[in-house]
């Protein structure tokens, strides 16, 4: 890499983090999106903590998600979810990963517009499906046509995640390009406008 290059890719991690100041980033989308494994080395670039939710849940639960789910149900899970998601809001700054279903709890959007930049990784159908079908353990897919129902998650959930201060397109590409866009669209203050491949 030139010295150009790196002074660039210094600038542009220093810009995203005096834009981010003390807030924490919270990343948004559904399930499959990236959250964490784009999280982990955008908290890297800036310096601060990473944490995922879902794993911070399990940790304090001593229980998987699935096993929340299927003992408690979806409504306790989620008031489980909005106390975790609460108390880690109160330590930042630090790149937070949610559920694909936390930010669409009121009580929950609101620790986090108080709190943070939240960032909505969006994307389509196709990209979703490709990834989340080859994992069995999510929770909300375990349905007579799994497709249809992430396709009705994302119907019901788009709108709410367009409540997020900025948009990046989640796609197939390299996670150092999502990275740098991700820290392009703080540091800008605007939304990436991605491109599909």
């Amino acid at each position: 890499m030139s010295e150009q290059v790196l002074t660039l890719a210094e600038s542009l991690k220093d810009r995203a983090r005096a834009a981010l100041g003390r807030r924490n980033l919270v990343l948004v989308g559904l399930m499959g999106v990236g959250k964490s494994s784009i999280g982990r080395p955008v908290a890297r670039q800036l310096g601060i903590p990473f944490v995922d939710t879902d794993a911070e849940i399990e940790r304090v639960s001593c229980m998987t998600i699935t096993e929340l789910f299927a003992c408690y149900g979806e409504l306790e899970f989620r008031a489980l979810e909005t106390r975790v998601v609460k108390r880690l809001l109160e330590g930042g700054p630090r790149v937070v990963s949610t559920g694909g279903g936390a930010f669409i709890d009121e009580s929950t959007r609101q620790h986090v517009k108080r709190s943070s930049l939240s960032v909505w990784l969006k994307a389509d159908l196709d990209l979703l499906w490709g990834r989340v079908s080859r994992h069995g353990e999510r929770p909300l897919l375990k349905t007579e046509n799994p497709k249809q129902t992430l396709e009705n998650l994302m119907n019901a959930r788009y709108p709410i995640y367009e409540e997020a201060d900025l948009t990046v397109l989640s796609r197939d590409v390299g996670k150092d390009i999502m990275v740098k866009e991700i820290l392009t669209a703080i540091a800008e203050g605007k939304t990436a406008e991605g491109k599909m491949p």
